[in-house]
């Protein structure tokens, strides 16, 4: 193991314990232990993007050849899907999503990993810390499956959902978010940041859905940010990060990102972050696990506070989980 991973780990784990970072879930999560398949369809797991554009093209007659459109290039999932809108109207889109991502598939280690990390931490006497921005883990992840959700379930660990409105029946909710409170009651729109008072008054965790969510056992409340259409709407909203739970927004602006699953060269992403970024006042470093970067990707995110450790993400995970299994109970630890 190479001295900076073994220093990350010792770093991350602090943060962990301080309430000071914030796991960023991609699409890649979902690959635990399994390469890209260029075929693939349903029954292999959830789809990384672009074996989830190769689907689609392929059932939505998509002028394409295999996993390349017709210039040549590797099929563009926003332009797939922004096709299939444009052909057929968003419906047959969201039933295609719905039937990919209601899932039985169980939840994979990384979403068990962050389902029990919270009561690891308290059994050994590492309460997260008073302060609003320390009181609890938030996970924000782009990924639309409930897998993370049911994963929590699994361990009786009580949660929020916060999730954003891509598209609804009323327009004038588009752009906004949906809370789920962790006693199940029905989800509760958030408006202009502000929630019913006493909503967030626990250290349950959150788990913030990006770009939408399919929801159980109805699809009411379906919504994903997947069309061209869908990100131009996404990354013109200016006021996007305003309508995030106030609390939430003050959590991401002063905490790492731990960046699992994700591709670095996912524009959406670089866009995104760079906004969050603006807003804060100080800069936190970040990490992503990546395996085999390329230089683009490191020269890229080196300014911007990212470093990236070429680990694959189950080995990573599994040693974070083992160290943080190890700590010592707190009032030992020096």
């Amino acid at each position: 193991m190479s001295d900076s991973l073994n220093e990350n780990y010792d770093t991350v784990i602090q943060a962990i314990i301080e309430g000071r970072v914030i796991p960023f879930l991609g699409a890649g999560a979902n690959l635990w232990g399994r390469h890209p398949i260029p075929d693939w369809h349903p029954g292999q797991g959830l789809p990384s993007g672009s074996e989830l554009a190769a689907y689609l093209a392929e059932r939505f007659h998509y002028p394409a050849t295999g996993v390349l459109d017709r210039a040549g290039d590797v099929l563009d999932l926003a332009r797939v899907s922004q096709y299939v809108e444009l052909k057929n109207d968003i419906g047959p889109l969201y039933e295609a999503l719905r039937d990919l991502f209601i899932t039985e598939d169980p939840p994979n280690q990384l979403h068990e990993f962050l389902a029990t990390l919270p009561a690891v931490l308290q059994e050994k006497g590492y309460p997260r810390v008073d302060s609003p921005v320390r009181n609890r883990l938030v996970i924000v992840t782009t990924n639309y499956d409930d897998l993370l959700e049911r994963a929590f379930k699994a361990v009786h660990q009580k949660f929020h959902v916060v999730s954003y409105i891509a598209d609804m029946a009323k327009p004038e909710q588009c752009g906004k978010f949906l809370h789920w409170p962790p006693d199940g009651s029905k989800a509760k729109l958030v408006k202009g940041g502000k929630m019913k008072k006493g909503s967030l008054g626990d250290r349950y965790p959150m788990i913030l859905k990006i770009h939408g969510t399919v929801t159980r056992p109805t699809d009411e409340y379906d919504s994903f940010v997947i069309t061209e259409d869908h990100y131009i709407d996404y990354l013109a909203r200016r006021d996007i990060s305003n309508e995030l739970p106030v609390e939430i927004r003050a959590i991401l602006m002063k905490s790492h990102f731990l960046f699992l699953g994700y591709s670095l060269r996912d524009w959406n992403l670089r866009a995104l972050l760079r906004r969050i970024w603006a807003e804060r006042q100080h800069p936190y470093k970040s990490w992503a696990i990546q395996l085999n970067p390329n230089e683009l990707d490191e020269k890229f995110w080196a300014p911007r506070g990212v470093d990236i450790h070429d680990v694959s993400l189950e080995q990573y995970i599994a040693e974070l989980s083992k160290r943080l299994r190890e700590l010592p109970p707190a009032e030992r630890r020096t």
